[in-house]
């Protein structure tokens, strides 16, 4: 339960944390699956909550819709709940990779092919598509 006061955890992650905590305290690890169990039939644990919480955390600090598909996935989070609250083709990844380009590099748009490619590499660092990281860097600023 303390684990779960803090914030929300996947199924997997939380699973993981019980049974490296069990153990180091010599618990049977089979009474893990057993407390995961009841928290997700008492709502307490789960993953659609879970992952609708961290893509909207992740994606006000600024990365985008390719990098927190991996952490979802490195969590273990399922693809398709990970589909239900990441759409790629949403516009506001295109605006975001807009503003966090603004935040780091400020608003005039890249001369030379040197700048593009390093501002390029950060868009892409931060998980941003390849169509979002060519329009943000051609001032396609219509999508704003």
């Amino acid at each position: 339960m303390d684990l779960l006061a803090r914030r929300e955890h996947a199924v997997a992650e939380l699973q993981q944390k019980l049974q490296t905590f069990a153990k180091k305290k010599d618990l049977d690890g089979a009474i893990t699956a057993d407390v995961i169990d009841a928290l997700q039939s008492e709502g307490l644990l789960s993953d659609e909550r879970f992952t609708e919480m961290f893509v909207r955390y992740r994606a006000n600090n600024g990365y985008g819709p390719m990098r927190i598909q991996t952490e979802l996935r490195e969590r273990g989070v399922s693809e398709k709940i990970q589909s239900t609250f990441l759409d790629f083709a949403d516009t506001l990844w295109s605006k975001r990779a807009v503003k966090v380009r603004h935040k780091r590099f400020g608003s005039e748009l890249p001369e030379d092919f040197k700048e593009r490619a390093r501002q390029a590499r950060f868009l892409q660092y931060r998980g941003f598509t390849t169509d979002q990281i060519n329009r943000t860097l051609a001032g396609d600023d219509c999508f704003e």
